[in-house]
């Protein structure tokens, strides 16, 4: 049997890849959309991916399981569970797709792979035990388990209503994952625990770096699989849904697409952006329908000069995803790329297309579009420590952009809560008339939302530095 579990530390994402070295044949657990990854892989160790499927429909990232099954000939096996508003609608009726449900069974080559259900993160969310027969194995040797079990952590309830707008379903949502917890209690003490995500992503709120873990482990130290194996169900519920993060705006989208169908890459391969010369950025600039993101790492030089409009979005980390699916809001406008080597082009479009910007129309250097001739623009920057001289002298209007949990810990007294994750859904609520000081807990978050705001119209000043400063500063209101 082989096993290789393939990390995408952008949307801090799993998937594996799982063969059996006898048959030659293999399937994908959870692919994203650049499936090439995947496929090369595969060829490089002997194997063929026949088969493809999801543990349920994804809210962070577009899946490549239609990419599979339409351009490379794979089996793809869609989970029927969860009623008919979580239906994988563009598989339905399709040969190529197998409906499975709870306690179904399939084989790829002399491997099984044993449907489970548990929900509560979402109502279709399947995991899956895998026995290496070809192994002579007879128990399984670990759990796909999706977005149900992380090291650390466990699948987010809230979701349906803090992403896809079900109001209400958060607490249902959190009762229902409570009994799936609790029914993994025979499950045996060995098994190795394969997660979808780990730490950094935003489907959980204390996920472990660790790559992988064993269920006797898990549920001695995972605070919220213990709570709900050893106490009560509205306890456990309130302790899950506290301190969660605002998701991002874009999670919806990728919800809805998942579900109706992920659109497919022309010809199944990478979108590749155009180099733009200073004359075609600025043609491309005087566009009625145009962004740019400039992927700068460093938030001071971009505070200091950048292109009027543009976004900042570093490529580093989870930064990337994280401000386009915060701040663009529509998926259809054209972008063009400021970067700070060519070799970083590739691991931006794989990125962005992850999670549905496809429309990459050119690219160019930072350095080199700062130097056209474009319009450009600045905004003021200072540290945490000088915001009480700076309101004294220049009164304004203060924006904390972290999560509400760390707000409701202390904040600076009459200050506006938004997370930077839905200020784009939230804008409307910032005021107009005033200079906008944005901080958060260390400064990159506001940088991104300064940028945001500079973009809409908004006069803003950038607080840089980490917030313990300003809190040990200015006097604090705890909620």
């Amino acid at each position: 049997m082989y096993l290789k579990q393939i990390t995408d530390s952008s949307l801090a994402q799993n998937a594996y890849l799982i063969g059996c070295q006898k048959t030659g044949e293999a399937i994908v657990i959870d692919p994203e959309r650049d499936v090439d990854r995947y496929l090369e892989l595969a060829e490089k160790e002997g194997l063929k991916i026949v088969a493809v499927a999801d543990t349920h429909i994804h809210a962070d990232y577009l899946s490549g399981i239609r990419e599979l099954v339409e351009n490379h000939g794979a089996k793809a096996y869609c989970t029927a569970e969860g009623g008919p508003d979580w239906q994988v609608e563009w598989a339905k009726g399709d040969p190529r797709c197998q409906e499975i449900r709870d306690g179904d069974q399939f084989m790829i080559g002399n491997i099984e792979f044993r449907v489970v259900l548990t929900p509560g993160h979402t109502p279709e969310h399947v995991s899956y035990l895998v026995t290496d027969h070809g192994g002579g194995a007879s128990e399984p040797m670990a759990l796909l388990s999706g977005d149900f079990i992380f090291v650390g952590d466990v699948g987010r309830p809230d979701l349906l209503e803090s992403a896809a707008g079900q109001e209400g379903a958060m607490e249902s949502s959190a009762r229902v994952l409570y009994d799936s917890l609790r029914a993994t209690k025979d499950l045996p003490e060995f098994l190795q625990i394969l997660p979808g995500h780990g730490a950094g992503s935003a489907c959980g709120k204390a996920l472990g770096a660790i790559p992988q873990s064993v269920m006797g482990y898990e549920r001695q130290f995972n605070h919220p699989l213990h709570l709900a194996l050893t106490d009560t169900r509205d306890h456990f519920v309130k302790n899950i849904l506290e301190g969660q993060p605002e998701p991002p705006v874009y999670f919806a989208r990728m919800k809805r697409d998942n579900r109706t169908g992920q659109p497919l890459l022309p010809e199944g391969k990478l979108p590749a952006p155009k180099r733009f010369s200073p004359d075609e950025l600025k043609d491309f600039l005087s566009s009625p329908d145009h962004l740019v993101l400039d992927l700068r790492t460093s938030k001071a030089a971009f505070a200091r000069k950048h292109l009027r409009g543009a976004l900042f979005a570093p490529l580093k980390g989870t930064e990337l995803p994280e401000a386009a699916g915060s701040f663009i809001v529509d998926e259809t406008t054209p972008l063009v790329l400021l970067l700070e080597s060519e070799t970083d082009r590739e691991e931006a479009v794989r990125q962005l297309i992850r999670i549905g910007y496809d429309q990459l129309v050119g690219w160019l250097p930072v350095d080199e579009a700062l130097a056209s001739g474009a319009e450009t623009s600045a905004f003021e920057r200072i540290e945490t420590k000088e915001l009480p001289d700076a309101l004294k002298s220049k009164p304004g209007h203060v924006l904390d952009v972290r999560k509400l949990s760390e707000y409701r810990q202390g904040h600076f007294e009459g200050a506006q809560q938004i997370a930077h994750t839905r200020l784009a859904a939230q804008v409307d609520k910032v005021p107009k008339d005033e200079t906008i000081y944005v901080h958060c807990g260390s400064g990159m978050r506001a940088a991104k939302s300064a940028a945001f705001l500079e973009s809409q119209g908004f006069e803003v000043v950038h607080v840089d530095g980490p917030v313990d400063g300003l809190l040990a500063t200015c006097q604090t209101n705890c909620a």
